[in-house]
């Protein structure tokens, strides 16, 4: 193994990068709720790889399901030509437990790519263009997600993007009538993630539906992050009593390995192969390996009590962590964030938090949040050891600005 200088100077040298001062943390494994570095220190960890390991690390389900699978075979042939058990039977299970009309799900590699499919799928459904989306929200950095990505300051460096989407603002019911019969969709995420873990208020993803419904337009629900029971349902659209047109769902579907997924009825789904045949085609999703982690990632989260679990462990975070420097804990289930006065008082505590074994993150765009969004599988053990050292962390920072 290299030394760690000549690590971190080959990791900003050849590694492209998404920001000017990454964590550069060098990771040796990662266990359960904890993640190793390379000095042998532990963890703990608070953000579950931005609510992707539902399970955690190393979870022996996950682990026995791809090596299993991949003993037998990975890659066999580009989507939908083959029959492959993994991904056939996570499908089926998926029209299971789903409400009606979500019946037929298109297996792909990552959240973005399902949003773009999703968005796909809506014109193509309706032969309309317009696709209407929410300010501040965040789908993904393809081309098809940037186009309703609800930032322009993000958005703007990479134009242009795709033609006639327009924003709306989330949870206001006036802009409701800006729906019309010209929208083929409108894309929402069921609770807005980067903009602050924003959840709808009252009725209005129902008020979306119906307006969706009585001008032929589609409702789109993202699902990417608090799908699987990040919530405290299998999806966040069952608190709302709501059922999306189309379901994307990403993230922490695959137990921490790479997949995407959107799902609609049969006879929309049906539209994508033909006229024109191959209406979207991916080599690699519903990859065998790939589709065994996420069925056995469904298996355990549905098969024992961790979405029931997810309600005891919220409400735990939220009587501890009860301090001056927090103005609220927005969310709900394990998708929770932490809202303080300002973007470097979240930072410091980020950072020390860090520095003291416990690890937290940013959200894309409210800088004033901490995420909180722990693997499903965290103990209340665990819980309250992270949440002291957020405390103890808190209480220093407090004698800067208190």
């Amino acid at each position: 193994m290299k030394e760690e200088g000549n690590m971190n100077e080959d990791f900003l040298k050849y590694q492209a990068q998404t920001t000017p001062h990454p964590l550069a943390m060098e990771i040796s494994h990662a266990k359960g709720c904890y993640i190793y570095d390379a000095q042998g220190k532990a963890h703990l960890d608070f953000i579950a790889g931005v609510s992707a390991c539902s399970l955690g690390h190393c979870h022996p389900r996950v682990i026995e399901a791809v090596k299993k699978q991949v003993d037998t075979y990975s890659h066999v042939m580009v989507y939908g030509e083959f029959i492959q058990e993994p991904a056939l039977e996570l499908t089926r299970i998926l029209a299971e437990l789903l409400p009606d009309p979500l019946e037929t799900t298109y297996l792909v590699n990552s959240g973005t790519e399902a949003i773009d499919g999703a968005i796909k799928l809506a014109r193509r459904a309706t032969g309309r263009s317009e696709i209407l989306y929410a300010e501040r929200a965040y789908h993904g950095n393809t081309y098809g997600a940037l186009s309703v990505m609800g930032f322009e300051e993000r958005k703007t460096p990479f134009g242009p993007l795709l033609p006639d989407c327009h924003p709306i603002r989330f949870n206001m019911e006036d802009d409701i009538e800006q729906i019309t019969d010209k929208t083929a969709a409108v894309i929402l995420e069921t609770i807005q993630g980067g903009a602050g873990f924003i959840m709808p208020k009252g009725d209005y993803l129902i008020k979306v539906k119906q307006r969706c419904e009585s001008v032929g337009a589609l409702l789109i629900l993202d699902e990417i992050q608090p799908g699987f029971g990040r919530t405290g349902k299998l999806f966040g659209f069952q608190h709302y009593n709501v059922v999306p047109d189309i379901l994307v769902m990403g993230k922490g579907m695959g137990g921490g390995m790479p997949i995407g997924a959107f799902t609609s009825s049969r006879a929309h789904m049906s539209l994508l192969k033909d006229n024109p045949k191959l209406g979207h085609i991916t080599t690699f999703g519903g990859n065998a390996v790939i589709a065994a982690a996420a069925l056995a990632t469904l298996k355990e989260i549905t098969e024992t009590d961790l979405i029931d679990s997810t309600h005891r462990k919220e409400e735990l975070i939220r009587s501890i962590l009860n301090h001056s420097l927090i103005n609220e804990i927005r969310g709900k289930g394990l998708m929770l964030a932490a809202m303080v006065n300002s973007p470097e008082i979240a930072s410091e505590i980020i950072l020390g938090c860090k520095d003291q074994g416990l690890i937290l993150f940013w959200l894309l765009y409210e800088p004033c949040a901490i995420r909180i969004t722990p693997p499903l599988t965290i103990s209340e053990e665990e819980i309250r050891k992270g949440c002291a050292i957020i405390t103890d962390v808190m209480d220093k920072v407090a004698e800067k600005y208190i």
